[in-house]
């Protein structure tokens, strides 16, 4: 009898006002294209909030967050439930987040790599779709964060509340969706060129030559970003905090685009990760 291959094991953390039921589905396409023996385990944040735009319609789950407030303690508190729960149920191959679920994976491993860096950590690689990192970690960790990507983080967290409104009006009154025009065509007012990469002395006000040698994550990374994503200059400086990083944009918005073309592309990189960690 064949020897049958070893499991991959997954563990995914989602985005803010979403749940685990909501990401399980909002990754089931690329998810199909891996092979039987990747497992993926979904866990729910600890603080209930409000549901992202129009998840209150489509899933009856609840709706979580991983901090309400974004400063370093209520980020570090998630930390330890993440630890609590790979102590439980780990250990994981990979770890893949969503938005809010990629600052937890992010400033998790920022924190470890300071902290606790001859300490195995719960996963070999992780996988980033539209997330970054949190300022305040930056900042709790010694790194300066300018004025200047203080207020581009200011102004593309305002344009995605606005991304966020009109979806709810468009969930509201179907009637004004127009055939053709999804959420995120409209691209007008966005701060990034989505074909050109920044240059790491600048990565939308953060100078990466300037972090210190023990502030890198060293782990295999994957990101996966829309160019339309009013956030994707977070994606990006969340990426440049990253020493193995392969980058993928699936062309949409702060989404996971179900088409087959992008569903094959993110299974292809979550293989090559896989190829990675093991060295084959």
């Amino acid at each position: 009898m064949a020897e049958q291959p070893k499991k991959i094991r997954f563990l995914g953390l989602h985005g803010m006002g979403t749940s685990a039921e909501i990401l399980k589905s909002q990754t089931v396409a690329f998810r199909s294209k891996l092979p039987d023996n990747f497992t993926f385990e979904f866990l729910d944040a600890p603080f209930t909030c409000a549901p992202a735009p129009g998840t209150d319609i489509l899933f009856s789950s609840g709706h979580y967050a991983w901090w309400t407030d974004q400063t370093v303690d209520g980020i570090r508190g998630s930390h330890q439930v993440l630890d609590d729960f790979v102590a439980a149920h780990g250990p994981f191959d990979m770890v893949l987040g969503f938005s809010q679920g990629c600052s937890l994976i992010g400033s998790y491993l920022l924190y470890h790599a300071r902290e606790t860096p001859d300490k195995p950590l719960p996963f070999k690689a992780a996988v980033f779709i539209c997330g970054g990192m949190p300022l305040p970690v930056l900042e709790d960790l010694g790194i300066n964060v300018p004025p200047r990507a203080k207020a581009i983080n200011d102004m593309t967290s305002k344009m995605m509340k606005q991304k966020a409104g009109k979806l709810v009006d468009m969930a509201a009154n179907p009637e004004k969706i127009q055939q053709g025009v999804g959420l995120w065509d409209d691209v007008e007012g966005l701060l990034h060129d989505p074909k050109k990469m920044p240059d790491e002395r600048d990565v939308f006000g953060l100078d990466f030559t300037a972090m210190p040698e023990d502030l890198r994550i060293l782990i295999p990374t994957v990101h996966v970003y829309g160019a339309k994503d009013p956030r994707w200059p977070a994606s990006l400086q969340l990426a440049y905090c990253c020493e193995k990083r392969k980058l993928y944009d699936h062309g949409g918005g702060h989404d996971i685009p179900r088409t087959t073309e992008v569903s094959e592309n993110i299974a292809k990189l979550i293989l090559e990760l896989t190829n990675e960690i093991r060295g084959d």
